[in-house]
């Protein structure tokens, strides 16, 4: 696993620096869908990251944002389950938080996760069995257990659309910043206490994070209190998530 960590880290250190050079420069924007931009970027560092994981791994199966997808993965065991700018909002409008996600997965288990920031370096990364480390630390999660004292970060988005005023009472503060992956990272990192969503996602924004959450010794489940797999012919998860340790996971699904 060790060199299958390297591999990923390597490729996404790659992508990242492909996505540096477009940073706030010119390049082409695209809209998949209503708030759904695609960019130059985004494209270059897909291919990119196909390229090494693919060439250096040939039996596993991909799935990723910006690939057109099929149904081939499916008779795999294991898949990389990559984005490679999640938090394309954030690169379009100039604001540093997106990240390269890069997650494999298992039998629909997520087995490894490397997240990593291209404009600040910042790498967050996790393999099986083998704990959560920060730019090379190891981290393990928030033990805090009351809302009173805890730090949450959100969306955007949906803070922007009211859909959080409701909670803010029951909380220390509500931090609204981009990117799902990165969010995730954050909490495995003990660099805030707890992150839910209240949207769905799709199997790409939150696989890597979903291995840092574990190795960290926290939880990862839908709001409904449900258990996360991948490598889904469907792969969108609804209604949203929450991830923390155990305790707030269970608080915050009772709220």
């Amino acid at each position: 696993m060790n060199q299958i960590l390297l591999a990923a880290t390597t490729a996404a250190y790659e992508a990242g620096d492909i996505i540096h050079s477009f940073f706030l420069s010119e390049y082409e924007v695209k809209m998949k869908g209503k708030g759904n931009p695609v960019t130059e970027a985004d494209i270059a560092a897909d291919d990119i990251l196909k390229k090494m994981l693919i060439s250096e791994f040939p039996e596993y199966g991909w799935l990723s944002e910006e690939t057109r997808d099929t149904p081939h993965r499916l008779t795999k065991k294991r898949v990389w389950v990559v984005d490679p700018i999640d938090g394309t909002k954030e690169f379009v409008e100039g604001i540093p938080n997106f990240v390269v996600s890069i997650g494999l997965v298992e039998n629909g288990i997520p087995i490894l996760g490397v997240i990593h920031n291209p404009i600040n370096k910042d790498t967050y990364t996790a393999i099986s069995g083998g704990g959560v480390f920060f730019n090379g630390n190891q981290t393990s999660i928030s033990d805090k257990t009351e809302f009173s004292l805890i730090s949450m970060l959100n969306s955007r988005s949906e803070t922007r659309q009211g859909l959080w005023e409701s909670y803010t009472p029951h909380f220390k503060e509500l931090i609204p910043i981009g990117s799902i992956a990165l969010k995730l990272a954050m909490v495995a990192a003990h660099q805030t206490d707890m992150v839910a969503s209240l949207k769905p996602k799709n199997e790409w924004d939150i696989c890597a994070g979903h291995c840092l959450i574990n190795e960290a010794g926290g939880k990862l489940l839908t709001i409904e209190g449900k258990g996360i797999t991948y490598n889904n012919a469907d792969t969108l998860i609804t209604p949203g998530l929450v991830a923390g340790n155990e305790s707030v996971v269970n608080s915050f699904i009772k709220l």
